[in-house]
């Protein structure tokens, strides 16, 4: 029986959904040991506890400097001996943060410390357990031509990457200069990576080699760019770098038949990571049970909708780059106004230029992969998503007042927060009446959440070594409707890969929506039983305000009901 056989197996037996959210003791993070000395010739002073917040953000302060590796030869240094160096300091922070005593803190600066924990518990599982250094060739990708739609990049990412998308050419003599440094260091950091790269991740290494790949061909496209040829110093950086990443790519294709062993952390690996990483109050087979039900859900609620509009006309693809302009214009116009007429959030002056810079071109039919099939008959649903551009633009324009939340949270700590609401808010758009012009968008929505559920799916059983990457990929597939998935191959390659080198986060697209109806519905009660009138513009506003911090301290902070962290810890 092969791997898919044995998933329609698991899914015709579906469990009923999530009984109860399991709640574990709550561990008890530290304890401080007084000790005094009792002789006349000597006395200790006693360990001093810390219990003020400027002291966290101090810490947290520390703890950002030492996380930015140092530098070997230019480029960061992930080499074995300076890990077992920095080890000790490491410790010491870790230490450090847990003997400050938060007892009397508002609530909300007792959260921040708990995002300051969960990264710590980051870098001790990177280099314990995850060691994308070693294990991951992809992890040595410097060259990045697009922002993400999420505070950071997704996945793992080293610490002298470049962002081309920052820069406006052609460039200026300072901004040259900035570029040709960072350049520079993508030669020595290849040479490091045939260093450390000592990992048996035979799936990783194969897929990675891909990444490197298309470095190449980016470095290429960047002597085509507005006035970088007239640069002598720039065309000799990039040239350089070409040469080095082409040589990298060599050493893989030549190293790769000696890889045999698995990419997948485990299964207990993967629930200590997912919940005192990102924060996520649940275990691998909770999460299996509950994209199971959402898939099953998804697939069923389709079903029932394309009967209820069986006697209307079917969408309509925009099959011209006139039809697909006028068709985004129209469909951004709706979604802005119903946000704003229908009281579902604050919409901020940077909202729709943010949308605008998104709202896609046409792409020839054959051409066009999942998210692009639907957006040519609706763009709404994606657009729906596309709140991700309203996070970042607030980030840009109202940082939190937060030192430790105003920026990116490392280790992709940010998804069930982010890609969660996101997922989320396509299903409560689509609820709160969105679609009321056009019921058959509402299928669209059911599509979506089914792909998320699939592809969620497959990158479980991935991780726990039940099923290679590829079969990963053909429940991705084969269980997204209408065949969506199987009309280009990058799309699913691209995301099974990503959600092998990030654990969780192929899931977190519908955990993260769970978690986040969790705290909408935990807001309601928390308004009913205080007789006050539950408004969605104040829990979308409330939920903005707090930021992109995992959603089960979202729900803490937002309702005081702290149950979604119990199973994790808390203090």
């Amino acid at each position: 029986m092969n791997g898919l056989e044995k998933f329609e197996n698991h899914l015709s037996s579906l469990p009923s959904y999530l009984n109860s959210m399991r709640k574990s003791q709550i561990f008890i993070l530290c304890a401080v040991i007084f000790m005094t000395a009792c002789t006349t010739e000597t006395k200790k002073e006693p360990t001093v506890t810390v219990s003020d917040y400027p002291s966290l953000v101090d810490l947290f302060k520390e703890w950002r400097t030492f996380e930015n590796p140092p530098k070997r030869d230019g480029a960061p240094d992930y080499t074995a001996e300076t890990f077992a160096k920095r080890l000790p300091e490491f410790k010491t922070l870790q230490d450090r943060l847990l003997t400050i005593d938060t007892a009397g803190w508002p609530l909300e600066q007792r959260i921040d410390w708990h995002v300051v924990r969960a990264e710590m518990n980051g870098w001790d599982f990177n280099y314990r357990i995850l060691k994308p250094w070693e294990r991951d060739p992809a992890y040595y990708k410097t060259l990045w031509m697009e922002r993400s739609d999420v505070p950071a990049h997704e996945g793992s990412t080293h610490h002298g990457i470049v962002d081309v998308w920052t820069y406006q050419f052609p460039l200026d003599t300072e901004s040259g200069m900035k570029l040709i440094n960072e350049l520079n260091a993508i030669a020595p950091l290849n040479e490091q990576a045939k260093l450390n790269l000592t990992g048996n991740a035979k799936e990783l290494w194969i897929a990675g080699i891909r990444d490197i790949k298309t470095q190449s061909e980016d470095l290429k496209s960047l002597l085509e760019l507005p006035g970088v040829a007239g640069q002598a110093g720039l065309v000799s950086s990039i040239n350089s770098a070409i040469t080095s990443t082409n040589d990298l790519v060599a050493w893989l294709e030549k190293e790769s038949a000696s890889k045999t062993g698995p990419s997948g952390i485990g299964k207990e690996n993967y629930t200590w990571y997912l919940q005192n990483v990102h924060l996520v109050p649940l275990t691998w087979e909770d999460e299996v049970m509950l994209l199971k039900r959402e898939l099953t859900r998804a697939w069923t609620g389709l079903k029932l909708e394309e009967h209820n509009n069986r006697n209307l006309p079917l969408l309509k693809a925009a099959n011209t780059p006139e039809e697909f302009k006028a068709l985004a214009e129209r469909s951004a116009k709706s979604f802005l106004t119903f946000l704003e007429k229908d009281e579902i959030v604050t919409v901020k002056d940077y909202f729709e230029p943010a949308l605008r810079e998104h709202l896609g071109r046409f792409v020839p039919t054959e051409k066009r992969n999942f998210f692009l099939i639907g957006m040519h008959y609706d763009p709404r649903p994606l657009y729906s998503h596309f709140y991700h551009w309203f996070e970042l633009a607030r980030m840009d324009n109202e940082p939190h007042p937060s030192e430790i939340r105003k920026g990116p949270l490392l280790y992709n700590i940010f998804d069930s927060r982010n890609e969660g609401t996101a997922t989320a808010v396509e299903e409560m758009f689509m609820q709160a009446g969105l679609y009321n012009d056009d019921p058959r968008v509402r299928e669209i929505v059911y599509i979506m959440i089914a792909q998320r559920a699939a592809r969620g799916l497959g990158s479980l059983y991935a991780q726990a070594n039940e099923l290679t990457m590829e079969e990963a990929g053909k429940i991705h597939s084969e269980f997204t409707p209408r065949g969506w998935m199987k009309t280009e191959k990058e799309l699913l390659m691209f995301e099974q890969h990503l959600y092998l080198r990030q654990p969780g986060y192929g899931s977190s697209y519908i955990t993260g929506k769970y978690l986040l109806e969790v705290a909408l519905a935990d807001y309601a009660k928390m308004k009913e039983s205080k007789n006050e009138e539950f408004k969605v513009k104040d829990f979308f506003d409330q939920l903005n305000a707090i930021g992109c911090i995992p959603i089960s301290l979202g729900t803490w902070q937002m309702t005081g009901n702290d149950s979604g962290i119990m199973a994790i810890g808390k203090k």
